[in-house]
């Protein structure tokens, strides 16, 4: 049985005073939350201390990217062997660092490759921009960045994937439940090929794109979507608690 996941990602938003205040705001409905994996991403420069507030909670901690080299002259980077004692997650491959840095299917491949290494579980993200959308081509794309992304890696349930339209981040348009179900169907599919069925079943697959507290329902009432990736939405203490609330009442009723 897969449990769920709900992740906030808080992107380039907070100063290290609003991120404690925003754990504080929350942690208390959060922890009270049974049944979901309940994950928190601030900035890097929030880390430690949103870490500290966490301690002896059930919430855990990620971090937004990391660099696949350990250490060396890579000025304003951050490496897995730094993240690794403050944090157990790591958002790798999301759209935003494919389309304002340049990351390719190769550099998100060497990230995951590295984190996995240093105990570090990825959540990987994938999704085809609105172009691939509306010419029919999302599974040629979601396809392509799974077997580029996960390239000479043995299957593991470590991984968590995150199936993110580009067309929904950030744009109050989600995807509906259907066309997300289909597509994480997909995907479920094809890391059965590429490892095994067993592997496959038992790997968290999540929605991300838009969601809030009025749509997380639609999403997570399909038994192939395990949670959801959480943007703008995790700023919101009470809404990002509804959204974890909603999501484990869910995911009881249909177990």
């Amino acid at each position: 049985m897969r449990i769920p996941f709900v992740i906030g990602n808080w992107k380039m938003n907070t100063t290290v005073a609003q991120a404690t205040t925003l754990v504080r705001d929350m942690l208390a409905g959060l922890d009270r939350v049974k049944g979901v994996h309940k994950v928190l991403c601030p900035p890097f420069v929030s880390l430690s201390a949103v870490g500290d507030l966490l301690k002896g909670s059930s919430v855990m901690l990620g971090a937004q990217d990391m660099c696949a080299k350990t250490k060396g002259a890579y000025t304003g980077e951050i490496s897995p062997l730094m993240l690794a004692e403050l944090c157990q997650f790591v958002i790798l491959g999301h759209s935003e660092r494919r389309q304002y840095f340049g990351e390719t299917d190769q550099i998100v491949n060497a990230k995951i490759i590295s984190a996995l290494k240093h105990g570090l579980r990825p959540i990987f993200c994938i999704g085809e921009k609105l172009e691939d959308h509306e010419a029919g081509m999302t599974e040629e794309v979601v396809a392509r960045q799974l077997a580029e992304g996960l390239s000479a890696i043995t299957g593991s349930t470590a991984i968590v994937i995150a199936y993110e339209p580009v067309w929904a981040i950030g744009t109050g348009k989600a995807a509906s439940g259907e066309q997300a179900v289909a597509t994480i169907g997909f995907i479920r599919d094809t890391l059965a090929r590429l490892w095994t069925n067993e592997i496959a079943c038992n790997l968290a697959i999540l929605y991300g794109g838009s969601v809030t507290g009025d749509n997380i329902a639609e999403f997570v009432s399909y038994k192939e979507i395990d949670g959801a990736l959480v943007g703008g939405a995790s700023l919101r203490a009470e809404e990002f608690v509804h959204i974890a609330e909603q999501t484990a009442i869910i995911a009881k009723a249909s177990h």
